[in-house]
C-alpha cells in the first residue's frame, strides 16, 4: 500500500472556519478573556477541544521546552513549571509562531494570543486537534531557566485500554468527553500533548522512514513477536505502547539514528509530546537517545522439493524502467535468494514503460524485460510473462503509472494455460465438465465491468499446469486504504470508509472461485496478492465466504502474522488464500523489507508451498 498523501513535517493549516461553523466541540466565537490570571492548564481544559477555543487571551507564562525551526508548523512548547494537580489538564503549549521563534529553550516567556484548534490533515481527515496558540505576542521575561522535570512515558504510566467508545450525540466523537488519563492510552496521551515527557531505553517497532521518524514501544511484551515487532492483530489490540519519535536536533549536529524493528534506543530521549498527521502523538526529541544495533536479518524462504510448487506475491512498489537498475538488482536478488526462485510469482504494482509519464502508454514490457533479465542475472531463471495491460488511468495508482498485476512463471518448472482473447474490458469465465474446470480466457480478468472495480485495479486469472494438474491463480491488488481514519482518529472507533469497496471486491472474488468449485470441488485454486487488509477484517470474511477459501496466513502463529509495518504496528495486507482442494502447504510471510530502514518495497512477499 503506497501512500498518495503527500507527506511533509509539519502540522496543516488552522481550521478557523470549522470553528467558526461550531464543528469542533468547545468552539467558541472569539473574543477578548477578561481573565489576566489564564494559565496553560485553563487553555488545554479537560477535554480534546479548549474551553477557550477562539478566545484571545493574555499573559500566559511558561518556560520554553523546545523550539522547532523546520517545516511550515514553527514555533515553540512552553511549560508551567507549577501544575493544577489535575492529571487531565495538560502543562504544555503550542505557540504557532509560523517563522523561526526568536525564543530558546530555558527562557521564561508570556504569551498573548489566539487559543485555535489545528486538526492535522484537515476536518476529513478524522484527526484530533492540536490546541495552540497562534498570532502570538511574545514577551521574554528570563533566560536559562531550569526546564520542567520530564513526565516518563512508562509500561506502568500508559492503560492498556486503548480509547473511550464515542459518544453517539456528538457522531461517535470523543472530542467532548472528560479525559480519564488513567483508564484510556489515548487519554493519557492527550492529558500531556504539549507536556515535556521522556522514554527510558526502549525497543524500536517501526524502522527509521524517509522523513526521520521512528517508532518505539514503551510496553515490549504488548503483542511482541521474535523479530522485535509489536503485532496489530485485531481492531481492538491497537498497541498502546507504541510512539514516535522525531528530533528537534538538527540533522547536520546530529544524524538521526537509522534504526531496524527489533534495535533499541537506550538511554533518554526527552521533548515536548506533539500531535501530527502522520502518527499521532509524536515525542519531539530534544535529546535523543543512542541507537543499539540488534542485527536483524533478512529471512530466506524454503526452497521448494521437485513435487511442490511455489506460489509467491510481490508488491514491488511502482516498478519502472525510470528506476535505477539498483532496484531492479536489489528485487531480483530477493526472488532468487530470499524467495528461492519460486515457480510462479505474481507481482502488483508494475508500473508501463515509461513509468508516471502520462501521455497514454499501457504496455509494461519493458518493464518486465528489466525485470526477468535482472533475475537471469542474479542466478535465477528465465521468467517467462503474462499479463493484461488496463485501460490508460482507470486502475487506479499514480497518474500515468497504469499499474497492475503480472504472472512470472518458471516454464522449467510449470506450464501457463495460454486461452487468447483476454483485454482489459473483456471478462474471463469458468467452464468445464464436472470434475474438470478450466477458465474461458487465460489471462483473463475478472468480472471488469463490476463498479467495484472502478478506479482499481481488476484481478487477473491465469491457468496453470504443474505435472499433470491445473493450478488456478489469481493475483489481486485490491483498494488502498486511502481516506481511512487513523487509530488515534477523534471518532471511536474510526471510520474507515475504504473497506466498502474492498468488500465489493472480495465477494466478486469468492464468487468466481465458487464457480470454480462448482464444477471442481476439488479444484487447486490460489488467490494472492496485496489485499490491502487484515486477516481478521470484513474484507477476508468476505474473500472466505461459505469456506471457498482459507486465507493461509492463519496458520502461522499470531506473533507471526504480518507482512507490513505501519506506525510501529506490524500487520497483514499481504495474502494468499487456498481453496479446499489444497489440503497440505507451507506458508511463509518472508521478512525483507517492512522492518527495515533500507527498504526494496514497503511490502514482505509471501510464499506458499503445495503438493497439486
Amino acid at each position: 500500500m503506497s501512500s498518495s498523501i503527500p507527506r511533509t513535517a509539519a502540522v496543516s493549516a488552522v481550521v478557523a472556519a470549522a470553528l467558526a461553523a461550531g464543528l469542533l466541540a468547545g468552539s467558541q466565537s472569539a473574543a477578548a478573556e477578561d481573565s489576566a490570571a489564564v494559565r496553560i492548564h485553563d487553555v488545554q481544559g479537560t477535554t480534546r477541544v479548549s474551553p477557550l477555543a477562539g478566545k484571545q487571551v493574555a499573559g500566559v507564562t511558561g518556560i520554553v521546552t523546545g523550539v522547532r525551526t523546520y517545516g511550515s508548523s514553527r514555533g515553540f512548547w512552553m511549560q508551567d513549571p507549577q501544575g493544577d494537580e489535575n492529571p487531565a489538564t495538560s502543562e504544555g503549549l503550542f505557540v504557532f509562531t509560523s517563522s523561526n521563534p526568536t525564543v530558546a529553550v530555558g527562557d521564561a516567556v508570556s504569551v498573548d494570543g489566539t487559543v485555535t484548534e489545528y486538526v492535522p490533515g484537515g476536518l476529513n481527515s478524522g484527526n484530533q486537534s492540536l490546541t495552540q496558540l497562534s498570532r502570538p505576542k511574545v514577551t521574554q521575561v528570563s533566560q536559562g531557566n531550569a526546564l520542567p522535570a520530564p513526565v516518563t512515558i512508562a509500561p506502568w504510566s500508559v492503560p492498556d485500554a486503548y480509547a473511550p467508545a464515542g459518544d453517539p450525540a456528538n457522531g461517535g466523537s470523543i472530542n467532548g468527553l472528560t479525559l480519564e488519563p488513567g483508564t484510556y492510552a489515548l487519554d493519557y496521551y492527550e492529558s500531556l500533548e504539549g507536556t515535556n515527557v521522556r522514554v527510558g531505553s526502549s525497543r524500536v517497532v517501526g524502522a527509521t522512514d524517509p522523513y526521520s521518524e521512528l517508532w518505539v514501544t514503551v510496553k515490549p511484551w504488548e503483542n511482541d513477536n521474535e523479530r522485535g515487532g509489536t503485532v496489530y492483530g485485531s481492531y481492538e489490540s491497537q498497541n498502546t505502547g507504541r510512539l514516535q519519535i522525531q528530533s528537534l536536533i538538527p540533522l547536520a549536529q546530529q544524524p538521526f539514528p537509522k534504526a531496524n524493528v527489533g534495535d533499541w534506543l537506550t538511554g533518554t530521549t526527552e521533548g515536548p509530546l506533539d500531535f501530527n498527521q502522520f502518527g499521532g502523538y509524536t515525542l519531539t526529541a530534544r535529546t535523543l537517545g543512542t541507537l543499539r544495533d540488534r542485527g536483524l536479518e533478512r529471512e530466506v524462504t524454503d526452497k521448494q522439493h521437485k513435487n511442490e510448487l511455489a506460489v509467491a506475491t510481490y508488491n514491488v512498489e511502482n516498478l519502472d524502467p525510470t528506476d535505477p537498475q539498483e532496484k531492479f538488482d536489489a528485487l531480483a536478488k530477493a526472488v532468487v535468494e530470499n524467495l528461492a526462485s519460486p515457480d510462479v510469482l505474481a507481482l502488483e504494482e508494475i508500473q508501463d514503460d515509461n513509468g508516471a509519464k502520462n501521455d497514454g502508454t499501457v504496455s509494461a514490457g519493458q518493464t518486465l524485460k528489466k525485470f526477468t533479465d535482472a533475475i537471469v542475472a542474479a542466478g535465477g531463471p528465465a521468467y517467462e510473462w503474462r499479463s493484461v495491460d488496463p485501460e490508460n488511468n482507470k486502475d487506479g495508482g499514480e497518474p500515468g503509472g497504469n499499474i497492475r498485476q503480472v504472472f512470472l512463471f518458471n516454464p522449467e518448472r510449470v506450464s501457463f494455460v495460454d486461452r487468447p482473447g483476454g483485454d482489459a474490458t473483456t471478462a474471463t469465465g469458468v467452464t468445464g465438465t464436472k470434475g474438470r474446470a478450466a477458465l474461458t480466457l487465460s489471462p483473463g480478468r475478472i468480472d471488469p465491468a463490476n463498479a467495484a472495480w472502478e478506479a482499481s485495479r481488476k484481478p487477473l486469472a491465469g491457468e496453470f499446469s504443474f505435472r499433470g494438474r491445473t493450478v488456478f491463480v489469481i493475483a489481486n491488488h485490491f483498494g488502498s486504504k486511502g481516506g481511512d481514519e487513523s487509530i488515534v482518529s477523534h471518532h471511536q472507533p474510526p471510520n474507515r470508509s475504504s473497506e466498502a469497496k474492498r468488500l465489493l471486491q472480495a465477494q466478486a472474488v469468492n464468487a468466481f472461485v465458487k464457480e470454480i468449485i462448482a464444477v471442481d470441488k476439488q479444484a487447486d485454486v490460489l488467490v494472492v496478492g496485496d489485499i490491502n487488509d487484515f486477516e481478521f477484517s470484513g474484507t477476508t470474511e468476505a474473500l472466505t465466504d461459505g469456506d471457498a477459501l482459507y486465507p493461509a496466513v492463519k496458520s502461522l502463529p499470531r506473533s507471526e502474522r504480518y507482512s507490513y509495518v505501519y506506525q510501529g504496528n506490524s500487520q497483514v495486507l499481504d495474502q494468499i488464500l487456498t481453496s479446499p482442494g489444497v489440503h497440505h502447504f507451507a506458508y511463509d510471510s518472508v521478512h525483507i523489507n517492512a522492518e527495515f530502514a533500507d527498504q526494496d518495497s514497503d511490502h514482505d512477499p509471501q510464499v506458499l508451498r503445495f503438493r497439486p
